[in-house]
Parts: structure tokens; C-alpha cells; sequence
């Protein structure tokens, strides 16, 4: 019989085999600088978008948090540009409630916007959210293929799904076919 992974087996602790997931091996270092910088809840520098929403975070960036002395309430800072600061400074008690639910409890009790130029600083460079990423309009016949494959699916979601990734290997296909 053997034992789970990770115990000890004769005097020898069994190592993993196989794949780790990618986050499993950055988790350390991630939470250790994320700590440095006040960050006690890392999940707030990774999922930003989801906990402000898309359109404040591509005007903001958490830098740091930072505590009092007497360990009472934290403040947040947020890295600007300076045409997005007033609009930023009006949504402040917003933030903070969000970044209050990340945290479960009234962790942040002060957020404070520091506006960078659009160029230049270190960590204040001209575009917070990546570029949109433009589609070339697919190949009609592709687009065909892909629709003819995806038929009998009765599932809207599931054959919509079906028709992208039809679509997505049959131009990968196409593309590494015109290389050769």
C-alpha cells in the first residue's frame, strides 16, 4: 500500500511527480512581495479588476498599503494619471467599501490617489490596462466549417463555444499550413 503524497514512507519523505501548477510555486514569492508593500491580502494586487471593476481599473493600480502605529485602519494608496485623478477622487468611498469586502472587515479606513505623469516614474507609466487585443474578421468558409461542426449541439453557450474553438484551430491550422 502506499502513502499519500507528501507523507513519510520508510524514513523517506515521497516528492510530487508530475506537473504543479504554476501558481503553486509563485504563491510564496508573490505573498512575500506583496507583503513588503502592506499587502496582506495579495488577492487585491491579482484580481483588482474584479474587486473595483474593469473601468476604474484601468485608470488605477494599488502601489501600497500602509498602517498606522497603532495597527488602526490602513491607508490605500492608488497610482493615477492626472487627467483620471478627480474622477478617481470622486469614487474614493467606493474603493474603499470594495476593498473593504476583499478584506471581510473595515481594514482600509483612508485610500489617497497619487497622480503620475503619463510618462516617465518607475510604476506610473502611461497605460494601466493592456491594449485591445484586434481580431482579424475569420475566413467565411472557416467561419462555415466551424458552424456545420457545431450543429447538433442543442446548448447555446456550449455550441457557441464549440463554433470559437472550431474556428480558432481550423485558422491556427491555416496560418502554420502557409508557413511551411
Amino acid at each position: 500500500m502506499k502513502p499519500p503524497k507528501g507523507q513519510q514512507f520508510e524514513g523517506k519523505t515521497r516528492r510530487m511527480r508530475g506537473f504543479e501548477a504554476a501558481s503553486g510555486l509563485l504563491k510564496e514569492r508573490i505573498r512575500s512581495a506583496g507583503e513588503s508593500r502592506g499587502f496582506a491580502v495579495t488577492r487585491l494586487l491579482t484580481a483588482w479588476g474584479e474587486i473595483v471593476g474593469t473601468e476604474l481599473a484601468a485608470v488605477t493600480r494599488p502601489v501600497k498599503v500602509g498602517y498606522a502605529k497603532g495597527g488602526m485602519g490602513a491607508t490605500l494608496t492608488l497610482l493615477t494619471t492626472s487627467s483620471n485623478g478627480p474622477m478617481v477622487q470622486m469614487q474614493l468611498p467606493a474603493i474603499k467599501e470594495k476593498v473593504n469586502a476583499c478584506y471581510g472587515y473595515a481594514a482600509i479606513s483612508r485610500v489617497v490617489v497619487t497622480q503620475t505623469a503619463p510618462m516617465g516614474f518607475a510604476e506610473g507609466q502611461a497605460e494601466f490596462a493592456p491594449a485591445p487585443v484586434k481580431k482579424a474578421a475569420p475566413d467565411p468558409a472557416i467561419k462555415a466549417e466551424a458552424s456545420r461542426i457545431a450543429t447538433g449541439v442543442h446548448d447555446n453557450a456550449l455550441r457557441d463555444a464549440l463554433e470559437s474553438l472550431t474556428q480558432n484551430f481550423l485558422s491556427r491550422a491555416k496560418s502554420q499550413k502557409g508557413r511551411s
